[in-house]
């Protein structure tokens, strides 16, 4: 089955970051302690060994800056969310952002040609489609900036769940390996759109059980790339600072989005609040 893609370019990069957070309850255990304490009770959470005391020195800084800064921010009533103490604490935000923000958002193009849902009368004032069995399960992109391949491939799963009622978990490594013939450039950066662009040349993308995620930049295994899964015919942006054309859009199939996420609180969100996001997907 042939499907057509449709997406969002923001600017900046989604950073799937979904599954790693810390839960709200171990974010409290770590704010009971001295600061101190909280550090080492946070190393051994997360398994974080430091080469010399050198090193844990400057890093316990860094953690000390981030708690210091998430608890401040939990103090104040009335936010929507909360931030937690999780594995990316103990880096700055400009490593954060080094490692993991790799969307090429400055080449995005405005949408061409007639939105193929401009007619749609009404959309819902909210769409999940988890509930509808579009989402394949929390994916985690590590330290390879490849968010651009699992916001494309995230849209590619939905759609082609809406199209044959089959929920595959496609290949993010093999958009990570092989594409790399323009923008897209693996863990260095790409576009969702030249993904989408060689998913439709390529006739179509293997499963993640072929083609497993390593989480680095690989050589192309032209033999699991040959072995396709899902096929799409083409794909379209959803016009450019129009709200109501995005939630048309959403309210049809799943989209793939990019969201600016180097503000300081992004690595510290809590899993409450990005589960709301993760619908889009």
């Amino acid at each position: 089955m042939e499907l057509t893609i449709q997406y969002r370019c923001i600017y900046l990069a989604l950073i799937f970051i979904f599954g790693a957070v810390a839960s709200q309850a171990a974010a409290r255990t770590l704010q009971d302690s001295s600061m101190h304490e909280r550090h080492e009770e946070w190393m051994a959470r997360y398994g974080r060994v430091y080469k010399d005391v050198k090193e844990k020195e400057m890093r316990y800084k860094i953690f000390e800056e981030n708690v210091e800064r998430i608890d401040s921010f939990n103090r104040v009533p009335g936010k929507p969310y909360k931030l937690g103490i999780n594995q990316f604490a103990d880096l700055t935000n400009e490593e954060f952002k080094t490692s993991r923000n790799r969307f090429k958002g400055h080449m995005c193009s405005a949408q061409a040609g007639p939105f193929r849902y401009e007619n749609v009368s009404a959309a819902p004032s909210s769409t999940d489609w988890r509930k509808k069995g579009a989402v394949t399960a929390i994916k985690d992109q590590g330290q390879c900036g490849s968010c651009w391949a699992f916001s494309a491939v995230a849209a590619v799963e939905g759609v082609t769940q809406l199209a044959t009622g089959k929920l595959i978990s496609l290949s993010e490594q093999e958009l990570v390996d092989c594409d790399t013939k323009g923008e897209d450039q693996g863990c260095q950066g790409g576009l969702m759109d030249d993904a989408f662009k060689f998913i439709e040349q390529n006739q179509g993308l293997t499963t993640g059980a072929n083609y497993p995620y390593e989480g680095s930049d690989g050589t192309c295994n032209t033999e699991k790339e040959a072995n396709h899964a899902a096929k799409i015919k083409g794909y379209e942006d959803v016009p450019t600072n129009n709200e109501a054309a995005l939630m048309k859009a959403v309210a049809k199939q799943p989209v793939a989005v990019a969201i600016d996420a180097g503000d300081l609180s992004f690595s510290s969100i809590q899993v409450a609040f990005l589960q709301d996001l993760v619908a889009l997907n």
